[in-house]
């Protein structure tokens, strides 16, 4: 199943991949479900267990086509949102830090810089941007203190994002401000929507990366993830308590600008194209500050 914020309101998308349409679920449901996206989350073994029950191409009538410039991020207003660091060997070392054993580090982008898979990003005056292309996991269920082997049903499903990052921000001392330097309006892209997991041969097994205006800076599998999501979910979930929509951002492959040698940041007018097979496509353009000079 695959569900969309469209224009605030949940809807099931049907269709392949380049001619998909949306249903929406409020409608679909006679009311029942949604019409909100956080309503979805707080029901959503109700809202599988129905979806897995209707035949959907007798709600296809109904269907309408999808305009991306409407699409939402699939879980626009959590009450959490965890972003995970150095969760790619190949990344850790490019960042100048060793792997980590017991758990990554874990910091938070604030849902205020949530938006779609396709905008348009203002450089902040001055500042270093860089590009992480993650797979996103959405929580739809309660979850505290599970053991590994359970955490996948937890999962409401998996989506695309860009961790889009302002470097100067991030590491100005004398502590570095993550969380700040990470959540600029527009820096965290998700979408086109989510995918429940069974509707992958391997959840754990997807390939990711992103160009900038056609040239490859990023690309790896999620099987190399350090910490897979159902690791990632029972480690937080021995701390902290995790709520149904709750987003985490689970960390990037190597490849980033900071890494480079020179290093690289985006430049206003460049396009970044993310991907994740079996997701979906994100695309933002950069843009200058006004105050820029």
């Amino acid at each position: 199943m695959r569900i969309a914020n469209i224009d605030d309101r949940a809807a099931l998308v049907i269709g392949d991949e380049g001619s998909e349409r949306g249903i929406d679920l409020a409608h679909a449901s006679h009311g029942r479900f949604g019409p909100g996206l956080q309503a979805v989350y707080e029901a959503f073994g109700d809202v599988t267990a129905w979806a897995a029950e209707q035949d959907l191409s007798t709600l296809a009538g109904d269907s309408f086509a999808i305009e991306r410039s409407h699409l939402g991020a699939p879980s626009p207003a959590p009450r959490q949102v965890f972003a995970v660091g150095l969760n790619y060997h190949a990344h850790a070392a490019e960042s100048g830090f060793e792997s980590p054993t017991h758990l990554p580090p874990v910091f938070t982008k604030y849902a205020s810089s949530f938006t779609g898979p396709d905008t348009d990003v203002v450089i902040p005056a001055g500042g270093n941007v860089d590009w992480e292309i993650e797979l996103v996991a959405v929580i739809g269920r309660e979850t505290s203190n599970i053991d590994e082997a359970d955490a996948w049903a937890h999962v409401a499903g998996l989506t695309a994002g860009q961790d889009i990052s302002e470097r100067i921000t991030q590491t100005r001392g004398p502590a570095p401000q993550f969380g700040l330097g990470k959540s600029f309006a527009g820096f965290s892209p998700q979408g086109p929507w989510l995918v429940t997991p069974d509707e992958f041969t391997n959840p754990d097994d997807l390939e990711l990366g992103c160009t900038i205006d056609g040239e490859q800076v990023q690309k790896g599998r999620t099987r190399d993830l350090i910490f897979p999501v159902s690791k990632l979910i029972a480690t937080l979930s021995r701390t902290v308590t995790l709520y149904p929509g709750d987003v985490i951002f689970t960390g990037t492959p190597a490849g980033v600008g900071v890494g480079r040698e020179p290093q690289r940041f985006l430049q206003a007018g460049e396009k970044l194209d993310s991907w994740i097979d079996g997701i979906g496509q994100l695309h933002q353009r950069f843009v200058a500050h006004p105050d820029a000079k």
